[in-house]
This record gives structure tokens, C-alpha cells and sequence, in this order.
């Protein structure tokens, strides 16, 4: 088929005018010369005496350039007809021009500003933190990172997310107006495209955090974002990567799209452990929550140089500021409250429990210790728990299997839910009865007909269905939990989880031991990784019950109650029985947020004086004494349970 010129043509200039901006206002230009051009030629051929008179033909198409620019040049000027028509025609061919361009420049430049709120533009950035993906964990992760740099002269955090980059933005500042020499840059686009990936300078940043979304897909999500950074070809060093899954059953294929230089934790499984540990002993959330927390005291390593050659005992209270937990050997190997005779070497640190790590130093001199006040050890007989479950959830069948591992034999627990669960735990377990009881948590008939005052600790947890309401129904269980407690002067611990941090601050008025907020506890985690990925030993360390865990003991079994005495007093008698002791709860306060009575790294020297009911924080290998010990609680009455059957 034979083409037209004109057809071709008009294909050639409908491509240039795909170009955008640019390209309009190049024929825009060429239309303006053009025109200057023709005027200026017809008014040097038709009007000799109007050219000369103007400077010749050059001034002519000067004045023609000035009349298309600017049409109001045109009043005042003197010559014949053919003269002036001539100038009044570039002038209203200027007007179309000017117009034009005009309309050109207000669209391009709109276009433009259009584009840079999409935040589709690359990034320019040395040694930031990326953060893949949105969800409410961005917030706690963002106020983490913001008090984690403060001490840095100049840092920045970047969001990629595919949402809208300014309702991005604006949501951070409306939940952190605050942000120090931190600086937060959004970008829009989708963390699962490669292409969106690339523009946040992921060559050059310090580390990358990769958040599960929301949703039943997130995981899967996670997962192929790990693959993307995996299989991506790196400019010189990768960065620190670290992600979460929620289910259990994918973090083998989460870790293998990874790679071996990545760290992905178990989110369901630490909030499991979480949940068992602090139902045990009240206050356990609130010190995790510190030591996971930039704000308040974490983890430091020191280097071990003035130390060599000293045991870990020794170095107990060697530090004004600050309290060992533990050894980071020569070649990486995390000792948590080692043995108190370990020699630290050379080229050993020594993990330090304090605000932050400028804060750290040793002292000339060891702190008295007031022998007076060193109380006997009181290790009464171990008992069997006897533990209610209100709710269910794919975490419970995992909370039941650990607790078996922590209690003593001839420990029962009942589980009360609307529907019996389809786990058959007979055959698994060595040391706990479990028994099942319908019930609807947020109903008060249904909930005193469980014979609460036959329990020591009960459990509350939060349904999957509906994650919104999900909270609201928790807050009625407790509201009607805690009235229970007081009509019937059985004070048992109550310990339950929660989606959003923001309805665990609605529910402290319920007077609940423990909240546990996985997901808030995750974010902190994940960030503490990004700053230093070795602390992922020792926090792993610290949630498996093998091993030295956290445990509050009472008080009593370290001080003579009411005698004064000092912390280091404390460390010393921990020390003497295997123990590290880095705090302490004081039971007056334990009502009172944010910290609920807890202090951890305590002056050494400053008065203390503590009672019955408060505390000592340790990290030991055997937590029998804790603070729920047999107490007034166990003048209830008591069942046994009956065996749950399919």
C-alpha cells in the first residue's frame, strides 16, 4: 500500500508530539521564528522606507520578536498601511503563540509536580534505612529508628510502600511530629516490582526492613521480596536485611529466599513465647518491651580491652553506668549470663545492659556491699500451675506445647471458648492435663460459671476472625475479669494479647498483669536487628527456654525486706548464686504506665529498699522462684480438669 507524504508527515508530528512538554515547546519556537521570519521579509520587500526607518531588516525582526512576545509593543508605532497590518498580524499570531506556550508551561509544570507527589523519583541517599512496605508497624518502627539516631548527626529513614506519597507523609507527621535529625522520605511503589525497587538507592543504604503487610497474602509478600533482594546483583557490600513472617510453616521458605545473610524471625512463635513466659511471671512484658525499645536501656557490646584477663563475675559491678549480661566471644559466640568463673579475653565484648553506649563506663572503684541486708535464699517447693485459656486462636494449640516444657508435673490447664478446639493434646504432652469449657468470653454468666478462683494464671487470647473487633471483645473479657478478681479476693494474673497498641492503652484501666502486643514487640525487635543484626542471638537466646532467660524472683529471697541496702548489693547476691541481676519491680507501682514499677540498670549505689511483693529482674537458667509463687492465691478452691477429646 502505497503512503501519502502527507500522511507520513502528519505520522512524524503526532510522534514528536508524544514527546510531552518539550517537544510542544519546541514547535512552539519554530512557530515563532517562522512567523518573525515571514513578517520580517514581507515588511523588507513591500516597505523600503518603514525598514530603513526601524534599522533595517534587522531591526524589523526585532520588533516582530517583541510583538510576538509581548503584543503590548505595539502601541505607538508610526509607518504606512502595509507597515502597521504587517505588525498587527505578527502581534495577533504573537498572541496565539504566547498563549499557547503559556497553557504548554502550566501543564508541563503541573505534570511535573503531579509526578513528584507520586514519589516516583529516584533517591539520592548514603547509609539510610529502607523500610518495604505499610502497615501500623511502621509507625512504632519509624519512632524506634527517630530515638535510635539521636546521638547521629545526620540520618534518614525511607518508606517504599505502594500507597500515595503524600498521604504517606502525611500520616507519619500527624503520628510523629517529632522526628530530631532524622529525616523521612516516602516513595510510592510496590516493594513486589523490581523496577520500584530501584529507587531508593538500595546499593547504597545501611540496611533494609522488610514489614509483612496486612492481609492473608503477607507472608507470600514477604517472601517474594526476599527473593528480589536475594537475587539482585549488588554494587560492592549487600546491607543488613531483615524481614518477619507471621505463619510458622513459611519461615523455612522465607529463609531460604533469603539467602544466608539475611535474618527473618518468627512472629507468631516469639509472641507465642512472649505470652507463656509473662503469664508466669507478671511484669516480663514490660522489661522486654524496654530491652527491645530504643527508648530507656538495650543492649551494648563493650569492648572487653581493660577487662581481659577478669572473670564475668568480677565485671559484674566493675561498670559505674551500665550492667554486664553477658559475652560476645572473639568469634562471634553470644554467652548470656555465662558461668560466673568465664575468663573474658582479649578480643572478647561484654554485652551491657544500658541507655546508650556513650553512657557506658567503668569505675576505679568497687561499690560497698551491705552484708546486713543479704536475705537467705527462700526456695520454696516447686507446684503444679493450674492455668485458664479464654479464647482461641491458631497460636494456642503452640502456647499449650511450650507451657508443657515450663511446668511442673501435675499442672492442669482449661481452655474456655465457644467451640472446642480441634487439637487432641492427650498424647502429646508429658506434664499438663488439659480440660475444655464452652463458654463466650463476653458474657459475665459465662465466665463465673468457670470457677475462676480455682486458677493461679489465666490467659486471654484474641480471636482471628475480626481483627478490628477482635480488641473491643478482649477489653469486655477483662472489664468483667478483673470485677470477678475483686468481688471474690482470688487475685489471679491475667496476661492476654492485642492487635493495636493503641487499645492496650484503653485497656490498662482493666488492671491486666500483662498485655502482649505481637506486633509491637516484632517492630521493636526488627528494628534493634536493623541497628545491629548480632543482637539476633541473643534475643533468641533470651526467648528459648533453654538456657538463661529473664525471670522476676521476689525480692525477698536477695534482701532482707525493709533493711537498706544498695543495687550492687543485688548483683552481688545474684552473683553468688549463679545469677545477673540487672533491675527490679517495685509492687506500689506496678499499676502505673508506662513502666509499671519496673527499673532496669538502677545507680549501684543509691538507697534501695525493697519489700514484700516487689521483685528482682534477673537472668538465670532456673526460674522456679518467680513472682508467682504460691501466694494468697492458693487458698482458692481447686478441680482437677477434665481431659480434652477430639
Amino acid at each position: 500500500m502505497r503512503v501519502r507524504l502527507r500522511d507520513r508527515l502528519r505520522y512524524w508530528f503526532d510522534g514528536t508530539m508524544d514527546r510531552g512538554t518539550p517537544a510542544l515547546i519546541g514547535w512552539l519556537g519554530l512557530a515563532s521564528i517562522a512567523l518573525i521570519a515571514v513578517v520580517t521579509v514581507l515588511v523588507a520587500v513591500f516597505t523600503d522606507s518603514d525598514t530603513e526607518a526601524n534599522g533595517g531588516w534587522p531591526g524589523v525582526a526585532w520588533m516582530s520578536l517583541l510583538r510576538t512576545l509581548d503584543p503590548g509593543t505595539m502601541g505607538g508605532d508610526t509607518g504606512g498601511p502595509v507597515f502597521l497590518g504587517l505588525m498587527l498580524t505578527v502581534t495577533i499570531g504573537g498572541i496565539f503563540i504566547v498563549s499557547a506556550l503559556i497553557g504548554v508551561l502550566t501543564t508541563g509544570l503541573d505534570a511535573r509536580i503531579q509526578a513528584l507527589r507520586k514519589g516516583k523519583s529516584r533517591l539520592i541517599e548514603q547509609g539510610h534505612t529502607i523500610v518495604l512496605g505499610w502497615s501500623e508497624q511502621v509507625f512504632t518502627v519509624i519512632a524506634e529508628l527517630v530515638e535510635a539516631n539521636q546521638s547521629e548527626r545526620r540520618s534518614c529513614v525511607v518508606i517504599l510502600a505502594d500507597r500515595d506519597k503524600v498521604a504517606m507523609e502525611h500520616e507519619i507527621r500527624r503520628r510523629i511530629p517529632e522526628t530530631g535529625r532524622t529525616r523521612v522520605i516516602c516513595r510510592s511503589g510496590n516493594p513486589l516490582q523490581r523496577t520500584d525497587l530501584e529507587l531508593v538507592s538500595l546499593d547504597a543504604a545501611k540496611s533494609i526492613m522488610v514489614l509483612p503487610s496486612v492481609g492473608n497474602d503477607s507472608d507470600t509478600d514477604v517472601i517474594k521480596v526476599l527473593l528480589l533482594l536475594n537475587g539482585r546483583r549488588w554494587k560492592g557490600a549487600r546491607p543488613n536485611i531483615v524481614a518477619a513472617v507471621q505463619s510458622s510453616p513459611n519461615l523455612a521458605a522465607a529463609r531460604l529466599a533469603a539467602g544466608e545473610d539475611a535474618l527473618v524471625i518468627d512472629a507468631d512463635d516469639i509472641a507465642v513465647r512472649l505470652i507463656v513466659q509473662s503469664h508466669r511471671q507478671s511484669g516480663l512484658s514490660t522489661v522486654f518491651g524496654e530491652l527491645l525499645s530504643f527508648v530507656g536501656n538495650e543492649f551494648y557490646p563493650y569492648p572487653a580491652t581493660a577487662l581481659a584477663g577478669t572473670t564475668y563475675g568480677e565485671a559484674l559491678n566493675r561498670f559505674d553506668l551500665g550492667i554486664p549480661v553477658g559475652l560476645r566471644k572473639a568469634d562471634g559466640e553470644p554467652l548470656i549470663n555465662p558461668p560466673m568463673d568465664t575468663v573474658i579475653g582479649r578480643g572478647d565484648q561484654v554485652l551491657v545492659v544500658a541507655e546508650d553506649d556513650t553512657l557506658i563506663r567503668l569505675t576505679d572503684s568497687r561499690p560497698e556491699i551491705v552484708e546486713t541486708a543479704i536475705a537467705e535464699p527462700a526456695s520454696p517447693p516447686p507446684t503444679p500451675d493450674r492455668t485458664l485459656v479464654i479464647g482461641w486462636n491458631c497460636r494456642g494449640a503452640k502456647i499449650v506445647r511450650l507451657l508443657d516444657r515450663l511446668v511442673e508435673s501435675g499442672s492442669s490447664l482449661d481452655i474456655a471458648a465457644s467451640r472446642r478446639p480441634d487439637e487432641d493434646f492427650g498424647v502429646q504432652l508429658e506434664n499438663l492435663t488439659v480440660g475444655y469449657k464452652p463458654c463466650t468470653p463476653t458474657l459475665r454468666p459465662s465466665l463465673e460459671s468457670l470457677g475462676l478462683d480455682r486458677y493461679r494464671n489465666i490467659i486471654v487470647l484474641t480471636d482471628d476472625t475480626d481483627p478490628e473487633r477482635a480488641d473491643d471483645r478482649t477489653l469486655v473479657t477483662l472489664l468483667h475479669l478483673r470485677d470477678i478478681a475483686l468481688l471474690s479476693n482470688c487475685p489471679y494474673s491475667i496476661v492476654t494479647e492485642m492487635h493495636s497498641d493503641a487499645n492496650r492503652e484503653i485497656a490498662q484501666v482493666t488492671k491486666a498483669d500483662d498485655f502482649i502486643v505481637s506486633t509491637k514487640i516484632i517492630s521493636m525487635l526488627l528494628t534493634q536487628l536493623t541497628e545491629d543484626r548480632h543482637l539476633h542471638t541473643v534475643f533468641t537466646d533470651l526467648f528459648d527456654p533453654e538456657g538463661s532467660e529473664i525471670y522476676l524472683k521476689p525480692a525477698t529471697g536477695y534482701l532482707t525486706p525493709g533493711t537498706p541496702a544498695n543495687f550492687a548489693t543485688v548483683i552481688e547476691v545474684a552473683r553468688q548464686r549463679g545469677e545477673t541481676a540487672i533491675g527490679y519491680r517495685l509492687a506500689r507501682h506496678s499499676d502505673e504506665p508506662p513502666a509499671y514499677g519496673v527499673i532496669l540498670n538502677p545507680a549501684k549505689t543509691a538507697p534501695l529498699s525493697l519489700g514484700e511483693g516487689d521483685t528482682i529482674v534477673v537472668l538465670a537458667e532456673d526460674g522456679r522462684v518467680t513472682a508467682n509463687a504460691p501466694g494468697p492465691r492458693d487458698e482458692c478452691s481447686s478441680a482437677a480438669s477434665a481431659q480434652l477429646t477430639p
